[in-house]
């Protein structure tokens, strides 16, 4: 097959005007750069507790419904749920429970990595996730500044991510993927923050443009962009049985009468009527009429 026939495949986003789900191009920049600073303290922090160079990479940034981000996560998996000062809804970050349980197996003098079982931590395990925690949501707050203030504390750990409630399915969260690389092992992990608490913060610190005049702005943008205009004769209609007849020399007769002007069209809509004209080598078309549209 010649590579030129080849068809791309496309990703289709389903989007919902009712509920937009898309962070603007100036908040987006903030946040990448406040969890590329988390990401980088994250791992000097884990570097420091499991003695192993861990380095922490930023993947994406986007805004889902809670329902979506619940769903893209394994069924299995640790989530560490946070209470936030005066929210209902809950911060969460997730990782696969064998990796923190290599981390604390380095922690507690191994050597090497081993492969870690997909299980509950046990209590001492559990306090020694928090702590990793604590300090990793210390890192947050100094990474995210003003955006977000709050006292923020782990509260539970769960492990099944279709029953973890952190929030309502349909309220929008903030979610930043990461790659955590521990030594040789490398795992993804998961950031969300209920979005309600960023975006006003967002408008702040970094403004969109106003959309007070946004009726304005699109008028005067419609009003420059090119459209296709035709100057044409009236139209004919034929059979499909005299098109297909049709030879060299045959004559159509055109409904069109010779001292009429031309149609001006835009999309098939007559907007006026022309008489033929020259403007210097070029063939040209004088207005004569304009037809009234009142749609």
């Amino acid at each position: 097959m010649d590579e030129r026939e080849v068809v791309r495949e496309r990703t289709v986003s389903v989007y919902d005007f009712r509920r937009p789900a898309t962070l603007a191009r100036e908040h987006s920049r903030v946040l990448e750069l406040a969890f590329e600073t988390f990401a980088r303290q994250w791992g000097t922090q884990l570097t420091a507790k499991v003695r192993v160079k861990s380095v922490v990479r930023l993947e994406d940034v986007g805004m889902q419904s809670y329902d979506e981000y619940a769903a893209s996560l394994p069924a299995v998996t640790a989530m560490v749920l946070c209470t936030i000062e005066a929210q209902d809804s809950k911060l969460v970050v997730q990782f696969p429970a064998p990796s923190a349980l290599g981390w604390i197996n380095r922690m507690l003098g191994a050597s090497s990595d081993t492969a870690m079982p997909d299980r509950k931590f046990t209590q001492i395990e559990q306090a020694l996730v928090k702590g990793l925690m604590d300090e990793a949501l210390e890192d947050l707050g100094y990474s995210l500044g003003p955006l977000l203030s709050e006292t923020i504390r782990v509260d539970t750990v769960q492990y099944n991510s279709q029953f973890a409630q952190a929030a309502a399915p349909s309220e929008l969260m903030i979610v930043a993927a990461f790659t955590i690389n521990v030594g040789d092992i490398s795992a993804p992990a998961t950031l969300a923050v209920p979005a309600a608490i960023l975006l006003g913060r967002l408008k702040k610190v970094n403004p969109t443009d106003n959309r007070g005049d946004a009726a304005v702005r699109i008028t005067s943008q419609l009003e420059r962009v090119p459209v296709e205009l035709s100057v044409r004769l009236s139209t004919s209609y034929v059979t499909p049985s005299q098109v297909l007849g049709l030879a060299v020399g045959d004559v159509l007769t055109l409904p069109h009468l010779e001292n009429r002007p031309f149609d001006l069209t835009l999309d098939g809509t007559r907007l006026a009527t022309a008489a033929p004209a020259r403007n210097g080598s070029r063939a040209a078309a004088v207005i004569v009429t304009i037809e009234e549209n009142h749609q």
